[in-house]
């Protein structure tokens, strides 16, 4: 009969054209099957078309149609990875960490030239860093370094730069960096300083270097208002340090228009004449906070008063006393002050002290308990001083009475003092025995007298 109009089915049971080739098909399929199974997957066998059609297999078979672009083997083989893992083809460079071997120089390329063979060297040229990339690429490894503090660190990266006739600049900019940062920036930046100095810097660029930052300092103030002071205090160092030539400040002197300049120095000079016993350079900065040993914490506060009774500059005191971040430590520079003054010679101490103490007290530095633990302290230890400065009780008097006065202390810590209890109310014929007198026996003398 006919199927479909053209198509005729056997009775018989003999199969139609199509029926057969669908048969033969499947044949080879199940063969494909069996060879793909016993063959391993090293065998160098020859896969079967690339295309993976059959002859006379079906168009429309599920397998009939093979995706051209896909890379995975068509034998079965492998995990579905690339050949030569992806390392091969055309005008590519081959596998990763590939090494190539030296090819001699071919005799016949044009390019051969005999005369200049020979042992090729290689060298690894560095650019030169441009002035305007220099900041992008200094500032980071500053920054890095304030965390670090490995100056080996610094300097090994700046020798991998190629700063050129820039170098110096690189001072300049870390200097800059550390006036917006904090006290423990400024000790960082000056030991780096010092250990670029003759390595990487000579003396005549951190000359350039703070020139140039000289003349930025109209620039400078407006992030950081004290950074005459602060530049004055880095040149004083750097020359402590022998990284400025002892000859720097001299070659301002009578040259110098900028008022800013002319602070920078000044404080640099005055730093500098102090006697050396007084100061010690190198603990200019400091260290912030409770880091710090008492020890040197005295020590800062009395380089802070010495250093205020030569130069007279109130603003500079406090910022230095600030920078120190012990609030609760102000005792003590009311303390070393009030026994300055004892220790002092002539009215000009006294004086300048009270100026100090009266603006800390007005700005609120020093606080009333702080400033009541400090005079309670040199009261306490009055008769000891008093072994070494024989008039210190009448000083006392004297520059309590000032202090009240100028509303330094309260009329409770003046009448608190001893002297004016003890002393200063004995006759002048009882006054010799003043220093002989151990504190223990002040009040028996007073009862023996009457008064």
């Amino acid at each position: 009969g006919h199927f479909g109009g053209d198509l005729v089915v056997e009775v018989n049971g003999n199969w139609t054209p199509q029926e057969k080739a669908l048969h033969e098909a499947r044949l080879k399929a199940k063969a494909k099957r069996r060879l793909r199974k016993s063959s391993s997957r090293n065998s160098t066998s020859e896969s079967f078309s690339e295309s993976g059609d059959v002859p006379g297999g079906d168009p429309h078979s599920p397998k009939g149609k093979v995706n051209t672009n896909d890379r995975k083997s068509r034998a079965g083989k492998g995990r579905g990875l690339p050949k030569k893992g992806g390392a091969g083809g055309k005008g590519v460079w081959g596998a990763a960490g590939m090494v190539y071997e030296d090819e001699e120089p071919d005799a016949r390329d044009p390019n051969y030239d005999e005369s200049s063979q020979g042992d090729t060297v290689y060298a690894t040229v560095v650019p030169e860093v441009d002035e305007k990339e220099l900041e992008k690429m200094v500032n980071p490894i500053v920054q890095e370094y304030f965390e670090h503090g490995d100056t080996k660190e610094v300097e090994m990266l700046l020798k991998e730069l190629n700063l050129g006739p820039h170098k110096y600049e690189f001072s300049s900019l870390a200097v800059s960096l550390s006036l917006e940062g904090k006290a423990s920036h400024r000790e960082l930046t000056s030991r780096l300083l010092s250990d670029l100095s003759g390595k990487l810097m000579s003396q005549s660029d951190m000359a350039r270097a703070f020139d140039k930052m000289l003349k930025e300092l109209p620039d400078l103030i407006l992030d950081t208002p004290e950074a005459p002071q602060m530049l004055g205090q880095f040149i004083a160092r750097a020359i402590a340090d022998h990284v400025l030539p002892m000859s720097f400040l001299d070659c301002y002197k009578g040259k110098v228009d900028c008022e800013y300049a002319r602070v920078a120095l000044d404080r640099a000079a005055v730093l500098l004449t102090m006697k050396r016993e007084m100061v010690r350079l190198d603990n200019v900065w400091g260290v912030g906070g409770g880091l710090r040993p008492v020890k040197h914490l005295v020590k800062e506060m009395n380089l802070l008063l010495k250093e205020y009774l030569v130069s007279g500059d109130v603003s500079e005191a406090e910022r230095c006393l600030r920078d120190l971040e012990v609030p609760h430590f102000h005792h003590e520079l009311v303390y070393e002050a009030v026994v300055m003054v004892l220790e002092s010679k002539g009215d000009t101490a006294s004086h300048m002290m009270i100026k100090l103490l009266q603006s800390f007290w007005k700005t609120g530095l020093i606080t009333v308990d702080q400033m009541n633990r400090g005079f309670q302290r040199v009261y306490d230890e009055l008769p000891e001083i008093s072994l070494d400065v024989p008039h210190a009780h009448s000083i006392m008097e004297t520059f309590v009475d000032l202090c009240y006065q100028e509303s330094v202390i309260t009329k409770q810590l003046r009448d608190a003092c001893p002297s004016s209890k003890s002393f200063f109310r004995l006759p002048k014929s009882l006054s010799a025995y003043v220093s002989v007198f151990p504190s223990c026996q002040l009040q028996t003398l007073t009862d023996k007298t009457g008064y």
